[in-house]
C-alpha cells in the first residue's frame, strides 16, 4: 500500500474504521470519508497522530455531487487516487408488511445508489492510471433474512455491481471486488442485539467456527483485494463468514 491513496466511506464505523487504521499501517494515504464531518476530521487526526497519512472530509454517497468533491479532495491533497472502499451503511431491521416506503427508499439509497455514485466517481478518477475497488457487502447478498427485505436486496444488488463493474473497467485497469462478512462485532450490531432484532447466542451457534467476524476480519481482506497479491481476482465476492453460506444442516 506504500504511496497509494485510498478513500474509504462510511469510515468512522466499525469496520470502516478498522480498515482505514489497517490500511495506513501498511503505507496508504487514507481519505477518511464519512456522513459525520467531524467524526471524519477525528479519525484522520488519529491516524497521522499515530504516524499514517490521512485526511478527513464529509460525503453523504446518496448525493453524486458530494461523492464527485470527495474525490476531488483525494486527488487535490494526494495527487492520485488508487482505491475506493466503500463500507457506507445502515440497518434497520422491519415488517414487509408494514415498511414505510421512504424507509426502503432510504434502505436501497445507502445500501445500493450510493455504492454505484462513490465507485463512478472514483472510477473517473483512475480510469487513466488503475486501481481497485472494495464493496463491503454481507452474507445477506445470498442469504435472506426476515425482518430485511431492502438490506438484503440492496447487498444483493451491490454483488451484481460488482461483477458489471469488474467486466465494464477491466480493460482501464480498475478491478473490482466485494467482501462479505457475517455479523460482525460492531456498534451497530450490538445496537441492534440490544434492540432484540438479533439473538447473539443463536448467531454464535449458526456460525462454525463459533464467533462473530471481528472488524480486522473484514479489513485483512479488504487489504488483500486491494494489494498486487489480488491483481488476477476480480468481479468476486469473499465471503468472511466463518464458514455461514457454507452450513447447511439445520
Amino acid at each position: 500500500m506504500q504511496g497509494r491513496a485510498i478513500l474509504v466511506t462510511g469510515a468512522t464505523g466499525g469496520i470502516g474504521g478498522e480498515t482505514s487504521a489497517r490500511l495506513a499501517a501498511q503505507g496508504a494515504s487514507i481519505v477518511v470519508a464519512d456522513l459525520d464531518q467531524e467524526l471524519a476530521h477525528a479519525k484522520a487526526a488519529h491516524i497521522i497522530a499515530t504516524g499514517g497519512q490521512a485526511m478527513g472530509v464529509a460525503c453523504d454517497i446518496t448525493q453524486p455531487e458530494a461523492c464527485e468533491r470527495a474525490v476531488a479532495a483525494a486527488v487535490e491533497r494526494f495527487g492520485r487516487l488508487d482505491g475506493m472502499v466503500n463500507c457506507a451503511g445502515v440497518s434497520r431491521p422491519h415488517d414487509s408488511l408494514t415498511l414505510p416506503p421512504a424507509d426502503w427508499a432510504r434502505m436501497i439509497d445507502v445500501q445500493l445508489n450510493g455504492a454505484f455514485y462513490i465507485a463512478q466517481a472514483c472510477g473517473r478518477a483512475m480510469q487513466e492510471s488503475g486501481g481497485a475497488i472494495v464493496f463491503i457487502t454481507s452474507t445477506n447478498a445470498e442469504a435472506a433474512f426476515p425482518r430485511r427485505a431492502p438490506y438484503c436486496a440492496g447487498k444483493a444488488g451491490v454483488a451484481m455491481l460488482t461483477k458489471v463493474l469488474a467486466i465494464e473497467w477491466a480493460n482501464l485497469g480498475i478491478r473490482v471486488n466485494a467482501v462479505g462478512p457475517a455479523y460482525v462485532a460492531t456498534e451497530m450490531t450490538q445496537r441492534n442485539i440490544a434492540a432484540g432484532n438479533v439473538n447473539e447466542t443463536q448467531i454464535k451457534g449458526r456460525i462454525p467456527l463459533g464467533r462473530l467476524a471481528q472488524p480486522v476480519d473484514v479489513a485483512d481482506a479488504v487489504a488483500f483485494l486491494l494489494s498486487d497479491q489480488a491483481s488476477f481476482i476480480t468481479g468476486h465476492s469473499l465471503y468472511v463468514d466463518g464458514g455461514w453460506l457454507a452450513y447447511g444442516y439445520f
